[in-house]
């Protein structure tokens, strides 16, 4: 699965007019349309053509589909997505959304947009009504079970409306023989219902709560206490009803009693075109901070607190909460975490993964925590569950303070990018603890004086001089031989053996005079680091197999004096570690050897060209392009 890489750490919230550019050509509508006009040609997009394979990714179509012409926000950012006008029609009648009216198309054209943006029309099937929400607005969304909503849940739909927020609801369905069944009262299960108003009226004295509620069918309505015949309407006065909007019309739209809504629908989704708070009086907007990352299995896709030994690696994001809310002890603040793409997956095979988050107080450490902390601390808030939903929203309450939070999958192992959304009433500061690179490497010792050497040094200058020669130096061959010969004697080391590539790249660190060679002064210095580093694969082999986990990786780099930001690790697990995710010591030793020589080098050239504009990468980008070469 592809990633893309991006600059760690938050992002401004974007707003509309810095949509990114998502045509193949790179060129923004504007520029098409002019394009189109030079040339006094109807645009034809081949980024989504008009073929069977922008309508389905997993079947054939059962009819001959004829395209006709009539005569958006995504995982946190606004994207210019670009289409031509022709739709797939059968018989001279749109096949998919469509209007009452024959003669408009604009919501057949928005449709065809989100069918490209997700890769097919058959993509779009299925799946929660917050998902068009957010994806239409840019707003945020957050869902109510109606069994187990607030008492104050009238009052919280009442602003909503009133604020423009869109509401949604529908009915559970236990299996799919449900999906779309009708109740004996109307109601379709499994339905995307809209809310469109929220009132009440006077009966008998007694103020009785009302919700009005849309089928986008246009049809198919509750024939329940308040629907559009029902006898409750002769109650009502002839003005009242007409304040409501209220028609016998078998329109889609009727009314009922606010608790018949809360009986017979379970979930209602709210998405709030900006972030304002529901459960106050003040409107007052929200602070935004956008973090985007990935689950990579092998180094960041860790699953959730039962899977201890690799929770600890997910992406870990600080939270600042620095300012109590207005006349409270406490700061509210939201988490919004949506998996990225995961419709545009499906004919890959992909479904929706089970995903959510944990918040932990911080340490007060600028570092990724390891799994000792997690071992002995507890959690401090959490999403209310962890679900299969493209996003998972909760709104929290907590003391001010430094606080860790932790977005992960359920199972670990599972990959995919994700997008996390963080809402404060105050000012908030958010920092991304994998973001960073630092390296920390010893000055190489001194070659011990001759007669001064141990029988050990002895040894190996015996050996040193018989595979070397008179010149007293190695080859990547012989030095291949050298430590193989060597290490294979050390009982509680278990590997195959070097590969000549490792020994090359160890040439390549430790060579000071340029020759390809290493004399023995150089090789005494590289066998310091190299049981140093034999230590470390032994220490960090925690099942005596002979190899260590990948997850294990950052921990072992970070005790040798590489601490990686996430980007890095994710490349060189990819490079390194086998398919079970296990890496050998020739893998480890060739990964530090890398490591070091590409950080010595930059090291070189940043102190040659300080004071010249020829440095232009930083460490992180420096180390991400010679490890790729």
């Amino acid at each position: 699965m592809p990633y893309l890489y991006r600059a760690a750490g938050p992002q401004k919230h974007p707003v509309p007019k810095d949509a990114r550019i998502t045509h193949s050509s790179g060129q923004s509508f504007e520029q098409l349309r002019q394009e189109c006009v030079q040339k006094g040609v109807l645009f034809e997009d081949a980024d989504f053509p008009a073929n069977s394979s922008s309508l389905f990714y997993s079947e054939r179509p059962q009819i001959p589909f004829v395209w006709k012409r009539p005569g958006f926000w995504q995982h946190s950012e606004w994207l210019d997505v670009v289409i031509d006008d022709r739709l797939p029609t059968f018989r001279d009648r749109l096949i998919f959304l469509h209007s009452a009216d024959h003669s408009e198309f604009w919501s057949a054209l928005l449709e065809k947009a989100y069918a490209k943006l997700n890769g097919s029309y058959e993509a779009l099937k299925g799946g929660s009504t917050i998902e068009a929400m957010e994806d239409f607005t840019g707003g945020v969304a957050e869902t109510f079970a109606t069994k187990e909503a607030p008492e104050n849940f009238y009052e919280i739909l009442e602003k909503a409306l009133k604020r423009g927020s869109l509401v949604g609801c529908s009915i559970d369905i236990r299996n799919a023989a449900e999906s779309e069944a009708r109740t004996p009262f109307g109601l379709i299960k499994g339905h995307a219902y809209s809310v469109t108003g929220i009132d009440q009226v006077n009966i008998r004295g007694q103020k009785m709560e009302l919700i009005r509620v849309r089928n986008p069918w246009g049809q198919a309505e509750w024939n329940g206490s308040w629907s559009d015949s029902s006898s409750e309407w002769c109650s009502v006065g002839p003005a009242e009803q007409k304040r409501l909007c209220h028609t016998a019309l078998d329109d889609g739209e009727f009314w009922m009693a606010f608790r018949d809504f809360k009986a017979h629908f379970d979930k209602v989704e709210i998405c709030n075109l900006t972030p304002d708070a529901l459960e106050e009086n003040a409107l007052h907007k929200w602070e935004v901070t956008v973090h985007q990352g990935s689950w990579v299995r092998g180094s960041t896709a860790g699953g959730c607190r039962n899977f201890l030994d690799t929770f600890w690696t997910n992406p870990q994001i600080k939270l600042s909460l620095t300012e109590k809310d207005e006349g409270q002890d406490d700061c509210t603040f939201l988490v919004a975490l949506m998996q990225k793409d995961r419709r545009k997956l499906k004919r890959f095979g992909a479904d929706m993964l089970t995903i959510g988050y944990a918040i932990y107080q911080s340490p007060g450490k600028d570092e990724h925590l390891n799994k000792d902390f997690f071992r002995y601390n507890a959690s401090q808030a959490r999403s209310k569950t962890f679900i299969n939903l493209r996003e998972v929203s909760d709104r929290f309450k907590l003391p001010p303070g430094e606080y860790i939070l932790i977005p992960s999958t359920f199972e670990p192992h599972q990959e995919a990018d994700f997008c996390l959304r963080i809402f404060s009433e105050k000012k908030a500061i958010t920092q991304d603890m994998d973001g960073d690179v630092d390296i920390d490497l010893p000055e190489p010792p001194k070659p011990t004086p001759t007669g001064q050497e141990t029988e050990e040094e002895l040894q190996f200058r015996a050996l040193f001089e018989q595979v070397a020669g008179e010149d007293m130096e190695v080859t990547a061959e012989e030095l291949e031989y050298v430590l193989n010969a060597v290490l294979q004697k050390k009982k509680d080391l278990q590997f195959k053996k070097l590969s000549l590539i490792s020994c090359k790249n160890i040439i390549s660190l430790m060579d000071t005079s340029g020759n390809g060679k290493l004399e023995f002064g150089e090789f005494t210095v590289f066998w310091d680091k190299l049981k140093k580093w034999t230590n470390l694969f032994l220490q960090f082999d925690t099942d005596k197999s002979g190899t260590m986990s990948s997850y294990e990786l950052r921990s072992a780099l970070k005790a040798a004096g590489f601490q990686l930001s996430h980007h890095l690790l994710q490349l060189i697990v990819l490079r390194y570690a086998d398919e079970g995710l296990q890496l050998g010591f020739d893998d480890f030793l060739n990964c530090l050897v890398r490591l070091e020589n590409a950080s010595r080098v930059f090291q070189a050239l940043s102190t040659k060209n300080k004071d010249e504009e020829f440095i232009h990468l930083n460490i992180n980008e420096f180390i991400n392009l010679t490890m790729n070469i």
